[in-house]
């Protein structure tokens, strides 16, 4: 499996525009974070969980030329607004895109993007295939994926274990019953939006409490805001097992 993070940011703290900060003068690309949403190419198929406001933007810059599914965490802006872009791969591929969340999320999806779903479609709306996900493990072009029931302060999100890469945005709670499906992951993939202490969100103290909690050989941070500061100073105050995640970095597991 090769993991690929298309964005690590997240909507929360951004700088309003002019901003002169630390993190916005930074020339170290590191730094420079699109919403957050990851790739996974398994089994000569190509997912992706998320596609938020930076979706095109990211796949062209990953030159992506094909996409199997879309998994869905929850229905903030910023995870699904970029949903209207798969018509492009609608149009490459001749078929609709399967799209795979919640039933709260995907009420949502129908919601925001009305017109895709109308009797009566205007010529090159995006087509979308619903399949809606529960507790229980499903499949995708064969491939098992576990999902990750979390909190996001009351609201419920799901992350997504596929084989021993487990993958959690959006949460500060995390329940004993995820907990036990996260036994034996081998790279985690887990929020952590800033220094400080926020409601809805894994500060960088509590993240590091959840990666050693769950144990896996390495884990990686994102869903990162302004407010974390700059990669490299951050890095130097992580464990060896423990890593910032970056925009176009690139794993196989």
């Amino acid at each position: 499996m090769k993991i690929t993070f298309l964005g690590t940011g997240t909507s929360q703290g951004v700088p309003v525009i002019g901003c002169k900060c630390e993190v916005c003068r930074s020339l170290d690309y590191r730094d420079k974070r699109l919403r957050v949403s990851v790739l996974l190419e398994i089994e000569g198929h190509n997912l992706v969980i998320d596609t938020g406001p930076d979706f095109r933007q990211q796949m062209l810059r990953e030159r992506i030329s094909k996409l199997d599914a879309v998994l869905l965490t929850h229905s903030h802006k910023d995870h699904i607004a970029g949903l209207d872009d798969v018509r492009a791969f609608n149009f490459l591929q001749k078929e609709g895109m399967p799209i795979y969340g919640m039933t709260s999320t995907l009420d949502q999806v129908k919601k925001e993007f009305y017109y895709a779903f109308e009797k009566k479609k205007y010529p090159g709306t995006p087509l979308l295939q619903l399949h809606e996900i529960f507790d229980d493990k499903f499949e995708v072009k064969g491939i098992e994926i576990v999902p990750l029931p979390v909190l996001h302060l009351q609201m419920p999100v799901l992350g997504f274990r596929l084989q021993d890469f487990s993958y959690i945005t959006d949460a500060n709670f995390i329940p004993d019953a995820t907990f036990k499906k996260l036994q034996g992951t081998k790279i985690l993939v887990i929020n952590a939006l800033q220094k400080e202490n926020h409601i809805s969100h894994f500060n960088l103290r509590e993240a590091l409490v959840q990666a050693k909690k769950i144990g896996a050989k390495q884990t990686y941070f994102t869903h990162l805001s302004h407010k974390m500061g700059l990669h490299q100073s951050v890095s130097s105050e992580l464990p060896e097992s423990v890593a910032l995640a970056y925009d176009g970095l690139s794993l196989t597991l």
